[in-house]
């Protein structure tokens, strides 16, 4: 058993490492396109900042127990950067440094004034109780204070956090600097500075554009069989909503496996049952596992899970005429190449899932000026920045002849490239 989870540790930090060479790489195709020069793919490969942090708590029964922690500043030659933190035993360094590249594009793809960052600890929340959680997160502020701040670095949820977690840090920052500081973070409940659409929004994001994406293929989405894989925040609502279009919601899955019914799930039902972590599953003995999922018969896969979901060896097997990333990095790039060369649509991570860090835009601009928006106006305003990005990146896409993810790279390094040349950095 621990040999097994020895290799299993191995296997992870290989596939984040990967996942990191492959965003850089297409990172370096995107400034090539652009005809920038190799100094500048120089300065954004690597996170401008990386913070390890050793955070003590005294648990449940006494003992202390020490966690590691990251926060990856990739650039701040736009703004302050901006990027979640997540809770999850297999977060490494290399990981939190791609998902702040991440970050950076995503704000460049929607023209946010933000750099990219990323946070995360080494943990199971799964086996932590409320209280180990709130000594967690309060100790994580305390370690990573000097280089956050409202004007500095603002953090979000991400995988395995919510707004509570979000208020027990903006209480401990706000301690920390003797005034209350809404606008340090986002994400939050409501009655403490949060926006209105924030929990659901990247979800709404993603529903959106996979719109915008159907009508391309000529595609109704009433009656169109999806497949979402994840039933976390992004995956659950994204089936409600898709559910409420009238599209049949084929298949789901959490950590623990998947299911599939090609007539459809009945997802308000699911959706009562799931526990806090976004698993149902385990309710359910005709269980299939997340890989034979995605090569199960529909029109649109969502993934909205983790990593290296769809790979070279199951790309060609992919039966959906749209994919959708919702979750980081779902898809390889050699699986890219043989989707788009089976003429499947695939819209990218860095667009699909820009909702959230959108409405936390949203947020953190109400918190700054103390006058807060309705969920309408809300909405309006996400809807009409997804579409017009989802446009950009699809017009160049076609003009000049590259797959979505290389267009959505394009779009997102331009505006973080001119900041960094006209500062003087390259």
């Amino acid at each position: 058993m621990v040999a097994d989870k020895a290799v299993d540790s191995a296997n992870k930090k290989q596939e984040n490492m990967d996942v990191l060479t492959s965003t850089r790489a297409v990172v370096k195709l995107a400034l090539e396109k652009l005809g920038y020069p190799d100094e500048l793919y120089e300065l954004l490969k690597e996170p401008l900042r990386m913070m390890a942090v050793r955070i003590p708590v005294r648990m449940d029964d006494g003992a202390i127990k020490v966690f590691t922690g990251y926060r990856a500043q990739h650039n701040d030659a736009v703004g302050p950067t901006k990027g979640g933190i997540r809770f999850h035993p297999d977060v490494t360094a290399d990981e939190i440094k791609a998902l702040s590249i991440w970050m950076s594009l995503k704000s460049g793809i929607v023209d946010l004034p933000y750099g990219g960052a990323k946070g995360g600890i080494v943990c199971d929340p799964r086996q932590m109780s409320f209280r180990e959680l709130e000594g967690l997160s309060r100790g994580y502020v305390r370690a990573v204070s000097q280089i956050v701040g409202p004007t500095k670095d603002i953090p979000a949820p991400d995988v395995f956090t919510n707004s509570q977690i979000m208020a027990w840090m903006m209480d401990e920052y706000s301690r920390m600097d003797e005034y209350n500081s809404p606008g340090f973070i986002t994400g939050k409940p409501i009655v403490l500075g949060g926006s209105h659409g924030r929990e659901t929004a990247t979800a709404k994001g993603v529903t959106i554009v996979l719109k915008e994406a159907a009508k391309k293929k000529g595609l109704d989405v009433k009656g169109a069989r999806v497949i979402v894989q994840g039933f976390g925040n992004a995956g659950s609502y994204l089936s409600k909503f898709l559910h409420d279009e009238g599209a049949k919601v084929v298949g789901i899955s959490d950590a623990y496996g998947a299911l599939y019914d090609p007539d459809g799930l009945d997802i308000d039902y699911l959706l009562d049952r799931r526990d806090s972590f976004g698993t149902v599953t385990k309710l359910f003995n005709n269980t299939i596992s997340n890989k034979e999922l995605l090569e199960c018969d529909c029109d649109i896969i969502v993934p909205a899970a983790v990593e290296n979901q769809i790979t070279e060896e199951n790309a060609p097997k992919i039966k959906a005429s749209i994919i959708v990333e919702a979750a980081n990095g779902p898809t390889t790039r050699g699986a890219t190449k043989i989707l788009t060369e089976r003429g499947i649509l695939l819209v990218p991570d860095v667009l699909a899932s820009a909702g959230g860090v959108t409405v936390s835009y949203f947020e953190w601009v109400q918190n700054n000026q103390g006058y807060y928006w309705s969920e309408k106006e809300i909405d309006e305003k996400l809807h009409e920045i997804m579409i017009r990005s989802f446009n950009s990146i699809y017009n160049l896409a076609e003009s000049r002849r590259v797959d979505m993810r290389l267009a959505a790279y394009m779009i997102g390094v331009r505006k973080m490239a001119e900041a960094s040349r006209f500062r003087g950095w390259v």
